[in-house]
């Protein structure tokens, strides 16, 4: 299966964007970081890609992999 774009929420002038990676437009754009985010995942589960959380600044603060990820975590919790 092939997977889709990476989908990075971030900030925009009426709230909280996702995009997906290259877009110029975004998919969705929310009141709240936290909508933004849920809205994220959901299309990155379906797309099985990444979703990137960027702050205010710009920069990645957060992310989560819903794809076959090369370097899964080695904790066992």
């Amino acid at each position: 299966m092939t997977r889709g774009k990476n989908q990075h929420v971030v900030k925009h002038p009426d709230g909280w964007a996702v995009k997906g990676a290259g877009n110029s437009k975004a998919t969705k754009v929310t009141d709240t970081q936290k909508e933004a985010i849920e809205r994220a995942e959901q299309i990155a589960r379906n797309q099985q890609s990444d979703t990137k959380v960027h702050g205010r600044d710009g920069k990645i603060r957060a992310g989560n992999s819903y794809g076959n990820d090369p370097y899964p975590p080695k904790d066992t919790k």
